[in-house]
């Protein structure tokens, strides 16, 4: 399948794209969430935890490292791996049973451990325009 691409405005824009493809997600999945600092990448995620049913606040994991949302059609474990210092470390949070609890993994920083991605990972890549953002989502 072609990835698919939006060019959005603002942070408004980018949690209602994020909406809008969180509609088609009802299975399990690891959701790389690649972009450079001040992308829009927690914009995103609070869209998408939106747009799976998920009603309450969603704050960016910086310092928890996950947060944990349930109550939407499938629980979104929302990872933040920019201050993690290998993949050991991302091992040692459990990792592997996220995995097992049929939910979404939405992972901030995810290229930084690419070596932890499952085969079937999907990827949403977020940069930064001159007028805005750029979307490029890939299955």
């Amino acid at each position: 399948m072609a990835p698919q691409e939006w060019l959005l405005d603002d942070a408004q824009a980018t949690e209602n794209c994020a909406f809008a493809l969180a509609q088609q997600f009802v299975e399990p999945v690891m959701i790389a969430l690649i972009g450079p600092m001040g992308a829009g990448k927690t914009h995103f995620a609070k869209g998408f935890a939106r747009g799976i049913g998920y009603t309450g606040e969603v704050t960016s994991p910086t310092f928890s490292i996950v947060q944990e949302y349930h109550g939407g059609r499938l629980p979104l474990f929302h990872f933040d791996l920019y201050r993690m210092k290998s993949a050991a470390e991302v091992i040692a949070l459990g990792w592997d049973e996220y995995f097992e609890q049929n939910a979404i993994l939405l992972v901030e920083w995810a290229d930084l451990y690419p070596e932890l991605w499952p085969k079937n990972v999907q990827k949403v890549s977020i940069q930064l325009t001159s007028t805005g953002r750029k979307i490029l989502y890939q299955k």
